[in-house]
C-alpha cells in the first residue's frame, strides 16, 4: 500500500439491511465463503446445528434471526469491505438506525417473490434519514413465483426509487442457472459445489433480445448522470464499459439511482457480481461528507475530512459486554486511532488510554496496532454510552446524534428469588447501555421496576437474555401500553398559591392559558411554554420556577394518569411578593394552575396505533381481515401475490396482544406478520371511560 490516499480509496463501509426473511444474513454468509473469510457454508436454519457465523448469538441460531447487528471485514480482490449485517425486525430497529449511521453506503435485500415489503418501506426511510446511497439486491430467485423486475417496478411505484436493472436473471425458480450483466454484456454462470467458481461467457442467443432492450432503459437512466454517455446515447452509439459504470456510480452517489442486482443467496448464485457491483457503484469514505459538531463554536456545524493525518474523530455507535468486557464498536470519521494512546470522550471530557484495538469478524477478532480515518474497528475496555465521540484531544467536535425512536410497550418485571437481585440492576444496566430503545424506570407509586421497549419481541428477547447470560430467573407482568393524554380546547387558569407559617410564607399567583399545540406531525415537540409577562408582574427569575411547574404536571395527567402532550401554555400575568414569592412558590403555583385549567379544557386520552402489515395465503383472507376487524383495525389495502394475500392495517397497541397466537390458529401456522409504530389517535369513549375508572380506583387504592 504506497499511500494512505490509495488505501481509503479502497475501502467500502457497507450495511446489508432488509425486510424479515429476506435472506440478509445468508447473502452474508456467503460474502464471508468467497472472501476467504470462512471455509465452510453454514445456513441460518442449517441442519449441522452450527447456525449462520453473523448470527453468533445462542438466542439468534435458535429462533432463526438476527438480534444484534454484527460487523466484520472482509477482502474482495484489491478492496476492503467493511459488513454490517442488520436485523429486520422492527423491534431492533436501533439497530439498523445506528448501523447505517455509520455507513457509508447499503445493499437493500429484497425478497425475488414478496417484494417490497413494511419493513423494506421503514429501511429505506432510514436510509434517506442518513442519506445513504444504495443498490438493491433481489434476493431468492430461485423459489417459485420469484420475479425481479416486479420487485424492480415496485422499488419504483412504493419507495420512489429510481430503479434500474442493472443485471437480468438467466432462467428462474428452479430454472435460475446465473445472471447476465449489463454493464459488461457478459453472462455470468457460478460452477462447483459452493458456487465458488463464476464461469464468463457470451449471451445465450435466446435472451439476446431482453438484454439489450433493458441494456438500453439502463443507459438511458446512466445518461441523466453523465453528459459524455448521455451523448453517445441520443447518437445510439455504444459507450464503453468504464463509461457506463462511471455514469451509475454518480447517480448512486447523488441517490437519485437504484441499480438492481440479482440471484440467489441460498444457491449460490449471483453473490460475487454483487461484490463487484459493491466496489463499483458504493461510495468509499472520502466519497461521502461527514460532519461534526464544533462544541468550541455553540455546536457549528464542521466538515470532517477522511484524513489520517488531521486531528482524530471517532464515533462510538454500538457497544456489547463480551467475555473480556466493554467491547466498544468505533468509526473513525478523521485522524488514526493508535493502540496505547489516550483519547478523550467529548460528552464528559474524560481522558481514555485505548488499551486494545482490534477488527472484529462477528464474534471473533484480529488485534491491530492502529486504525485510519474510515475504518470501523472496536475497541475494548473503554466505559462510554452509544453514540459517544472521541477525539485526541486538539479539538473539541461531536458528532450529530441519531433518532431515538419512543418506547411503545412496558412490562413490570422483578427477579423471581430475592437472590437474584444482583444479577437482576446489572442485566438491566447493561441493556440499557448497548440499546437507546430499551428504558428502565422504577414506577414511584408502585415501587415496580417498569421495562420499556419497540415491541413485544424486543421485551421478550431482553427478558430470555437475563435468564441465559445473568443466571436470572424474571416474573413479567401484564404488558402496558403507553398511553398519553391531550386536550381538546383552549382554558384559562388563574391560581394563587398562599401559605403562612411562623416566619416567611409562600406567596405566588400565575395568570394565563392553555391550548391545544399546533404542531407537524413528525416534529417531537410536545410542549411550547411563552411568556408574555409585561411590566415585572413576575420577576424574570422566576419564569423559569413556572415554565418548570408547568412540565413536572404534564409528567401525568388527571385523566388517566398518563403523560400529557401537545399543550401550548400562554403565562400572560401574575403578582409576587417582595418577601415570600419563591423559585418553589412559583413552582407549585404553576402545577396547581395547570391542573385547574387541564380539567376545563376537554382532557382526552390517546392510544398508540401499529402499522400492521399481516401475510397468509389467499384461501384464509376472510380470517386474517376478520381477526384484524375484531381488533378495531382499519384496513388500509389489500394486495395478491403468488397465491398469498398481504394486508395493511392500522391496529390499536393494546388489542395487538396474544396476536401471533390467533394469527397461527387461525392460518395453521402460515400466516406471518409485521407491525411497527405509526402514530398517536384519540381513544374510542368506552376505552378512555375505562382507563379513567382504572386510574380513579388505583389512587383511591394509593389513599387508602
Amino acid at each position: 500500500m504506497a499511500s494512505s490516499e490509495w488505501n481509503v480509496s479502497q475501502v467500502r463501509n457497507i450495511g446489508i439491511s432488509a425486510h424479515i426473511d429476506s435472506g440478509k444474513t445468508t447473502l452474508t454468509e456467503r460474502i464471508l465463503f468467497y472472501t476467504g473469510r470462512i471455509h465452510a457454508i453454514h445456513d441460518v436454519r442449517g441442519k449441522d446445528g452450527v447456525g449462520a457465523k453473523m448470527d453468533s448469538m445462542e438466542l439468534e441460531r435458535e429462533r432463526g434471526i438476527t438480534i444484534q447487528s454484527a460487523a466484520t471485514k472482509a477482502h474482495w480482490k484489491d478492496t476492503e469491505i467493511n459488513i454490517i449485517d442488520t436485523p429486520g425486525h422492527v423491534d431492533f430497529t436501533i439497530e439498523v438506525e445506528r448501523a447505517l449511521r455509520v455507513l457509508d453506503g447499503a445493499i437493500l435485500v429484497l425478497c425475488g417473490v414478496a417484494g417490497v415489503q413494511s419493513q423494506s418501506i421503514t429501511v429505506d426511510r432510514q436510509m434517506r434519514r442518513y442519506n445513504v446511497p444504495r443498490i438493491a439486491f433481489v434476493n431468492k430467485c430461485d423459489r417459485s413465483g420469484a420475479n425481479p423486475f416486479r420487485v424492480c417496478e415496485a422499488l419504483h411505484e412504493k419507495l420512489r426509487l429510481n430503479s434500474v436493472m442493472a443485471q437480468i436473471p438467466i432462467g428462474l425458480e428452479d430454472k435460475l442457472e446465473g445472471v447476465i450483466d449489463l454493464v459488461a454484456m457478459k453472462a455470468y454462470y457460478n460452477r462447483g459445489d459452493n458456487g465458488e467458481t463464476i464461469e464468463v461467457t457470451d449471451i445465450p442467443a435466446d435472451m439476446m433480445d431482453d438484454a439489450l432492450k433493458y441494456r438500453k432503459e439502463l443507459v438511458g437512466k446512466a445518461a441523466d448522470f453523465d453528459d459524455d454517455l448521455a451523448e453517445k446515447f441520443l447518437m445510439e452509439e455504444e459507450p464503453t464499459t468504464e463509461e457506463l459504470q462511471n455514469a451509475i456510480r454518480k447517480g448512486v452517489l447523488a441517490l437519485q439511482l437504484c441499480p438492481v442486482f440479482c440471484g440467489s443467496a441460498y444457491k449460490n448464485k449471483g453473490v460475487q457480481p454483487l461484490l463487484d457491483a459493491v466496489t463499483a457503484y458504493l461510495p468509499t469514505p472520502t466519497d461521502i461528507q461527514n460532519e461534526g459538531l464544533d462544541l468550541d463554536k455553540n455546536e457549528e456545524k464542521v466538515d470532517l475530512a477522511t484524513d489520517s493525518e488531521k486531528p482524530l474523530v471517532a464515533l462510538a455507535f454500538k457497544l456489547e459486554d463480551g467475555r473480556f468486557g466493554q467491547l466498544t464498536y468505533m468509526r473513525i470519521y478523521q485522524g488514526t486511532l493508535k493502540k496505547g494512546e489516550f483519547i478523550i470522550n467529548t460528552s464528559n471530557e474524560k481522558k481514555i488510554k485505548v488499551p486494545r484495538l482490534v477488527y472484529m469478524h462477528s464474534d471473533e477478532m484480529e488485534d491491530i496496532e492502529e486504525a485510519k480515518a474510515g475504518d470501523i474497528v472496536a475497541v475494548f475496555g473503554i466505559d462510554c454510552a452509544s453514540g459517544d465521540t472521541f477525539t485526541d484531544g486538539t479539538v473539541n467536535i461531536a458528532m450529530t446524534s441519531m433518532h431515538v425512536p419512543n418506547a411503545v410497550i412496558s412490562l413490570a418485571v422483578a427477579p423471581k428469588e430475592k437472590s437474584g437481585a444482583a444479577n437482576f440492576s446489572k442485566a438491566l444496566q447493561k441493556f440499557r447501555k448497548e440499546d437507546p430503545t430499551f428504558r428502565v424506570h422504577r414506577d414511584e407509586e408502585s415501587n415496580e421496576t417498569i421495562i420499556s421497549g419497540m415491541g413485544e419481541l424486543h421485551l421478550e428477547v431482553y427478558i430470555e437474555r437475563m435468564k441465559r447470560e445473568f443466571k436470572c430467573e424474571v416474573v413479567a407482568g401484564a404488558p402496558q401500553v403507553a398511553y398519553r393524554e391531550t386536550i381538546g380546547q383552549a382554558a384559562a387558569f388563574d391560581y394563587t398559591h398562599k401559605k403562612q407559617t411562623g416566619g416567611s410564607g409562600q406567596f405566588a399567583k400565575v395568570i394565563g392559558e392553555i391550548r391545544p399545540l399546533e404542531v407537524d406531525p413528525d416534529s417531537e415537540t410536545i410542549y411550547k411554554f411563552n411568556d408574555k409577562i409585561v411590566g415585572g408582574r413576575i420577576p424574570k427569575e422566576f419564569i423559569p420556577a413556572c415554565d418548570k411547574g408547568f412540565q413536572e404536571q404534564m409528567a401525568k395527567g388527571t385523566l388517566i394518569g398518563a403523560p400529557v402532550v401537545g399543550v401550548e401554555v400562554d403565562l400572560t400575568d401574575g403578582a409576587y411578593h417582595d418577601v415570600d414569592s419563591s423559585e418553589m412558590a412559583f413552582r407549585i403555583c404553576a402545577m396547581a394552575a395547570f391542573r385547574q385549567a387541564y380539567e376545563k379544557a376537554k382532557p382526552t386520552a390517546l392510544e398508540p396505533l401499529m402499522k400492521l402489515q399481516t401475510s397468509a395465503p389467499e384461501e384464509f383472507q376472510g380470517n386474517v381481515m376478520g381477526q384484524i376487524n375484531q381488533r378495531r383495525g382499519i384496513i388500509g389495502g389489500t394486495n395478491t401475490i403468488e397465491g398469498f394475500v398481504t394486508v395493511d392495517a392500522e391496529v390499536p397497541l393494546s388489542e395487538m396482544f396474544g396476536y401471533s397466537t390467533d394469527l397461527r390458529s387461525a392460518t395453521q401456522g402460515k400466516g406471518e406478520f409485521t407491525m411497527e409504530f405509526s402514530r398517536y389517535a384519540a381513544a374510542p369513549r368506552n376505552i378512555q371511560d375505562e382507563l379513567a375508572k382504572e386510574y380513579q380506583k388505583k389512587r383511591a387504592e394509593e389513599n387508602k
